[in-house]
C-alpha cells in the first residue's frame, strides 16, 4: 500500500484528489501539509504551517508517491516574484525533499503552453518547473497540462467563469477540462504509469485516460 505526499490539497484539483485518495484501498497514508486545516480523514496527516517547504523537509517517514497540485496566479500572489515562489520554488524544493524521502513517482500539475522559453511569465515559469523536475532524476515523472480548469474555486476567478463556455468548445489540448477529471487522471497515472520515464498529458489526453477506465 502506498504512502502519499499531497501538496495543494486545499486547491481546485487537490480537494478532489484528496477525496479520491481517502477512498482508494491502495493508499495507506496521506501526508498533506497546508496553511489551513484540511477536512479530517482516517488516513490523513495534516501538518500545519505557513512554510510548506519546511513542513515537507521536517518529515521523516518514507513516501512512495508525490502529488503536486500547487499553483497560483500573478494576481493572486501579488507580484511576479511571489508567483514564482509558489509555482517554481515551492514545487521544486518540495519535490526534492520528497525524492530524498524515497518517493519514486512525482505527479505534478503544470499547464497547457508550459514552455521554459516563453515570453509569458506564467507559461515560462511552468516550463522551467517541468525542466527542474526532470533534472531531479525521478524514476517516474507525470506532468499534466490542463487547459482552462472548470470547477468551483474559492474564491472564484471571474475570467475563468467567463471563458469556460468558449474553452469547452475548443478542440484537442485547448479544450477546457473539469478539475475532478484531472484528479482522477492523476490517481490513474499513479498506479498505472508503467515501469519508468516521463509522461506528459495534455487536456485531451487527460480526459481520454479517464474515459478508458
Amino acid at each position: 500500500m502506498a504512502k502519499v505526499l499531497l501538496l495543494g490539497g486545499s486547491g481546485l484539483i487537490g480537494r478532489e484528489l484528496l477525496r479520491l485518495l481517502q477512498l482508494d484501498p491502495r493508499v495507506s497514508r496521506i501526508v498533506a501539509p497546508s496553511r489551513r486545516p484540511l477536512p479530517p480523514g482516517n488516513k490523513l496527516i495534516n501538518p500545519l504551517g505557513t512554510n510548506l517547504t519546511s513542513l515537507v523537509v521536517a518529515l521523516d517517514e518514507p513516501i512512495d508517491l508525490l502529488f503536486c497540485c500547487l499553483g497560483t496566479t500573478r494576481k493572486q500572489a501579488g507580484s511576479a516574484q511571489a508567483f514564482r515562489a509558489v509555482d517554481y520554488d515551492l514545487v521544486v524544493d518540495c519535490a526534492k525533499a520528497a525524492r530524498e524521502l524515497g518517493a519514486r513517482h512525482c505527479l505534478a500539475v503544470s499547464a497547457h503552453g508550459a514552455d521554459a522559453h516563453s515570453c509569458f511569465l506564467y507559461n515560462r515559469t511552468k516550463g522551467e518547473m517541468e525542466l527542474a523536475l526532470m533534472q531531479q532524476g525521478w524514476p517516474l515523472l507525470t506532468l499534466v497540462r490542463p487547459s482552462l480548469l472548470v470547477g468551483r474555486r474559492h474564491p472564484p476567478r471571474l475570467l475563468e467563469q467567463l471563458s469556460a463556455p468558449l474553452f469547452k468548445m475548443l478542440p484537442g489540448k485547448w479544450k477546457a477540462v473539469e478539475s475532478d477529471i484531472v484528479a482522477k487522471a492523476l490517481l490513474e497515472q499513479a498506479f498505472n504509469a508503467g515501469l519508468g520515464g516521463i509522461t506528459v498529458l495534455d487536456s485531451d489526453q487527460i480526459a481520454a485516460s479517464v474515459e478508458e477506465l
